[in-house]
């Protein structure tokens, strides 16, 4: 059991391989920083441009809810962003998956929020 924790724990505290295939060549300087410069309120990096998802997002008894590869899933608490600015306008989450286990690392609601 110790050893399963601390696997998860590990895979968590590592970074994500982001790619980037040439699908961000357009994005301004302004919008990369922004990426890059995102935390989690821990103060871990939620990671870079490659890894941050724009999505549609819903709020259920005062949580957000986000459709992460069809199901919808609700936002930790602790992931949630509210100060960061968002100069994307949409909401944004960054994820991870481990086999069936998604960890939601941060979410930037929509500028709509």
């Amino acid at each position: 059991m110790m050893f399963r924790a601390g696997l998860a724990v590990l895979a968590i505290c590592t970074p994500a391989m982001a790619r980037d295939a040439g699908q961000f060549t357009n994005v301004s300087p302004a919008v990369r920083a922004w990426f890059k410069s995102v935390k989690s309120p821990h103060g871990v990096p939620c990671c870079d441009i490659a890894d941050g998802h724009r999505t549609e997002y819903d709020m259920r008894k005062n949580q957000y809810w986000v459709p992460i590869n069809g199901n919808w899933m609700p936002v930790p608490d602790d992931a949630v962003l509210d100060n960061v600015g968002n100069p994307v306008g949409d909401a944004v989450v960054w994820y991870s998956i481990y086999g069936d286990h998604v960890v939601i690392r941060c979410f930037v609601p929509g500028s709509g929020a």
